[in-house]
């Protein structure tokens, strides 16, 4: 794991500054190469080949391509054994080197034999042409600016920013898009004119000019012939194994994190059947049961026999969730993230590398909003004014619960995202605003530099989609939108943040594109989430963790903003410069006064303010 950065022309010192922002995500080694045409910078985290025979930029024999990669390619030795036998010659062990051999065989080909996570450039000095690259599922992160005929691009929006000929600018789209959905959508970021290349892209640019193309998508094709529901939890359980055992490949110390959930129990189970040593675990949690699940990582923790260890948070300082922004480089707002942000530090302690369940949710169909979009089919049943005026307006005026969830919590939620456009499919329920938030929330100035539709991106991701089966189509909508600029964002930033590599098996993307071949109704069967998952698991997990619901282990924000930190946010949110000059603050105010006295529980878009306010003051003052 490290980071990249770049641009097309020399400049030494610039690129040693860039390179210098992203010390983080590789303390091991710094290394550039320039010439007239091209600046390259990376930072190396050790994991595979330990040597200077690992260092880069990296080159070919002849010295005429040109690489910086961040990432692990998991099948890169039986890559190399077969570039080996077509006459190429390997001068490390590491697994960068294989993309520079496979290009020269394959050409852009060469993005279709990567089996794992990355994100690389690549230059052709001969032809002067330079390629950037994101893994298919966007686990790890590629930024860019180009104007002008030129480009700069980084694993981190703050290593671009060294080149201070780009103005930093907000982008009023990108904010819009984010206090309802809690995070910026690809392509774009939070600062005007920086750009996420979207996952499974590539980036060309020759003299300047840049071209962007996207290489795979997630299809839904049945496999011929089809298999049978007991053949198909037969082969998951084989594809789950070989992922997990593929992403054990490491030089280093090796841990997992476990919540107690579904998905880190499976990979600790599927771990043990390759490791018999030692296995480190990691789990987080709170004294507030209702946001905990330390009972259960505790159970299987005990079940597998691993040196479990446990971090309780009960003192969430300020300075913690400042500190993680930095590292986001823009605001996003999962609940977990500052957790995890804590985790990885305590982890980088004892291991180097991390394994975690990400991604079993959405492409399982696991989330909440699986089952309320389900739901939904039965509730529109009911005349849309009895839903709206009187069912909606019951619902609303119950007050907010103590607990994470419950069954008025949930109520209200579900009621909420029902009543939001049928557009936004299954997303309303993970979108927290509406029009009449978003009119009284942002002044007249702010309304006229903004698309005020929230679900136009996900009509682009609809319309892309190639199958008929509505859940398939929920979990297409989860995995190309929501996933990579939110959950996978906040691991890899969280992560890096302490040195810390975090590898996503059930990420694997042959594993993803055979699940995308299986029928809906095997994901999601009546209410039961992640049917054929908890099959494949039945037997090798005890059977209270197969069968439990999701909890997670997400931040008891709303309490805070009622307590310790109810002080912090009021100064902080009447004090910020992008609140007072796009929002009216009044408004703001009335939602900080109805929450802290308990009549609405409006912690989702006032953690989202906090967090547009902490990352405005820390990149523009």
């Amino acid at each position: 794991m490290c980071g990249i950065c770049g641009f097309n022309w020399q400049d030494e010192d610039l690129i040693r500054l860039m390179n210098s922002q992203m010390a983080h995500r590789g303390p091991d080694q710094d290394g550039v190469y320039c010439n007239d045409d091209i600046s390259l910078g990376h930072r190396r985290l050790s994991i595979i080949d330990l040597s200077e025979h690992g260092r880069q930029p990296m080159f070919n024999e002849d010295g005429s391509l040109c690489l910086v990669f961040n990432g692990e390619i998991y099948n890169f030795q039986e890559l190399r054994t077969s570039l080996l036998h077509k006459g190429h010659i390997f001068s490390s062990q590491a697994d960068s080197e294989v993309i520079i051999h496979a290009y020269e065989e394959y050409g852009l080909g060469v993005l279709d034999h990567l089996r794992g996570m990355f994100a690389f450039a690549l230059y052709d000095l001969k032809d002067k042409t330079l390629l950037l690259a994101r893994d298919r599922i966007g686990i790890k992160p590629l930024y860019y600016y180009h104007q002008n005929n030129k480009l700069v691009f980084a694993s981190e929006i703050k290593a671009i920013l060294e080149d201070k000929t780009i103005e930093r600018k907000l982008c009023h789209q990108a904010l819009y898009d984010y206090i309802g959905f809690e995070f910026v959508p690809a392509p774009a970021t939070m600062f005007q004119d920086i750009y996420k290349l979207p996952a499974g892209h590539y980036l060309l640019c020759r003299q300047g000019q840049v071209e962007i193309k996207r290489y795979w998508d997630l299809d839904f094709k049945a496999p011929e012939p089809r298999l049978s529901y007991d053949e198909s939890v037969e082969k998951l359980r084989g594809l789950l194994d070989y992922a997990v055992k593929s992403h054990l490949i490491s030089d280093v110390p090796l841990g997992v994190f476990l919540s107690g959930g579904l998905d880190s129990s499976a990979i600790v189970a599927m771990m043990r059947r390759h490791i018999s040593g030692p296995i480190k675990t990691f789990t987080i949690g709170y004294h507030d049961k209702t946001f905990s699940e330390l009972d259960y990582a505790a159970q299987v923790a005990q079940y597998f026999d691993t040196d479990h260890q446990v971090l309780i948070l009960d003192d969430i300082k300020p300075d913690y969730v400042e500190q993680a922004l930095w590292h986001l480089d823009e605001p996003m707002t999962d609940l977990s993230t500052v957790p995890l942000y804590l985790l990885c530090k305590q982890a980088r302690e004892h291991v180097t590398v991390c394994l975690s369940g990400e991604g079993a949710d959405e492409s399982f169909a696991g989330y909440d909003r699986f089952k309320a979009s389900k739901l939904n089919l039965f509730f529109k049943m009911i005349p849309a004014p009895v839903r709206r005026h009187i069912i909606g307006r019951l619902i609303a005026a119950l007050p907010d619960q103590h607990q994470k969830k419950g069954a008025v919590n949930m109520l209200k939620r579900f009621v909420e995202g029902a009543n939001l456009p049928p557009e936004g499919h299954h997303l309303r329920w993970q979108y927290f605003s509406s029009a009449e938030q978003n009119s009284r929330l942002f002044n007249s100035r702010f309304q006229s530099q903004a698309v005020f539709d929230p679900f136009r991106i996900v009509r682009e991701y609809s319309q892309r989609c190639t199958t008929d089966d509505r859940i398939n189509r929920e979990i297409y909508l989860d995995m190309r939108y929501m996933m990579t600029d939110s959950v996978l964002m906040k691991v890899d930033k969280m992560s890096m943040a302490s040195s810390l590599e975090v590898r996503v098996p059930l990420l694997d993307h042959v594993l993803v594109e055979f699940l995308a071949s299986l029928p809906g109704n095997w994901k999601l069967k009546g209410m039961r989430t992640k049917h054929i998952f908890r099959s494949a698991l039945t037997g090798l997990l005890p059977d209270n963790i197969v069968n439990r619901g999701k909890q997670g282990y997400s931040l008891p924000v709303k309490h805070l903003l009622r307590g310790d930190m109810k002080a912090y946010m009021v100064a902080l949110l009447n004090d910020s410069a992008v609140i007072r000059e796009n929002m009216h603050l009044d408004y703001v105010n009335r939602l900080i006064k109805e929450h802290c006295d308990m009549v609405h529980n409006h912690n989702h878009v006032l953690w989202a303010l906090i967090n547009v306010a902490i990352w405005h003051n820390r990149f523009f003052k």
